[in-house]
């Protein structure tokens, strides 16, 4: 009776079991039948380009059934043709990651080599067509976008590289023009240094020169000989050189001078002569 009970149970738990097992089918097929009807109604509005109503047909499908390939597939590529290149770029990279069908990662890997290439993002471009063709070797349409890629991952690193050597160039003038403004810097202050110094050199001789005129008793030297002759100097220094072919005022003076003594000399001569008298003609006696 015992064993009886036990495989009873037995029965009844694998019955049980079986039933869940046949729900949780049923469920997923009918969630799949949902997701894949969600599917089509989007692809109808997309075909009409209505970009709003079929990205909700696409969300539910993907409510429905978050693994539905072609709802995340046909979300992105909806997103493409409405022109937001991020969000399609996301669910095309969700769609290559989760598809397990070659020709399902082929197209999402070709179409986010468009994205890239739309967003001039040339090098990461050339990986995304790389790896489409993985998928399918023997497109010729994503082997001539891979080729366009390529040409213009080379232009923008060529670029780069230019903009690298401007960069470069601009910064060791900027370094050479610091270190001429340092260089210039130190020597002015160099400069000022060497100037305070002969400042100062030039006080300590001012003081050792008016300690030198100062006596033994400390008392300033006379300097009415030395102020003396300084003003004859300096009157001697202020006198007009004569020009070339003129006398200088004391040649003048010595020559006033001279016309003087010689006139004198003339009038006492004229007046020597009149004390002598004059000759009184007489007449004889008879």
């Amino acid at each position: 009776m015992k064993h009886l009970l036990t495989i009873l149970s037995v029965f009844i738990s694998l019955v049980s079991f079986s039933q869940e097992e046949d729900d949780a089918m049923k469920a997923q097929l009918l969630a799949m039948k949902k997701a894949n009807n969600y599917v089509y109604e989007g692809n109808a509005l997309l075909n009409d380009d209505d970009f709003v109503s079929a990205e909700m047909e696409y969300r539910k499908a993907l409510s429905e059934q978050a693994s539905t390939k072609a709802g995340v597939y046909n979300l992105g590529t909806s997103y493409i043709k409405n022109g937001n290149f991020d969000e399609a770029l996301y669910r095309l990279q969700q769609a290559a990651t989760s598809s397990t069908s070659k020709e399902e990662k082929h197209r999402a890997f070709h179409n986010i080599g468009n994205i890239l290439m739309k967003n001039k993002k040339c090098k990461e471009a050339v990986e995304a067509y790389k790896n489409a063709l993985r998928n399918n070797p023997i497109d010729d349409e994503t082997r001539y976008n891979l080729g366009i890629a390529k040409e213009c991952a080379e232009e923008q690193q060529d670029q780069q590289d230019q903009n690298q050597d401007q960069n470069q160039d601009q910064n060791q003038d900027q370094d050479k023009q610091d270190q001429n403004k340092e260089n210039e810097d130190q020597q002015d202050k160099q400069d000022q240094e060497n100037k305070d110094k002969e400042g100062e050199n030039d006080e300590n001789q001012d003081k050792k020169d008016g300690e030198d005129e100062k006596d033994e008793d400390g008392k300033p030297k006379d300097e009415k000989e030395d102020k003396g002759d300084k003003g004859d100097e300096q009157k001697q220094n202020q006198q007009p050189k004569p020009q070339q072919g003129q006398l200088s005022p004391q040649q003048i003076k010595n020559l006033l001078e001279a016309m003087n003594n010689q006139e004198q000399k003339v009038q006492e001569k004229m007046n020597a002569e009149k004390q002598k008298g004059v000759k009184v003609k007489t007449e004889k006696d008879w």
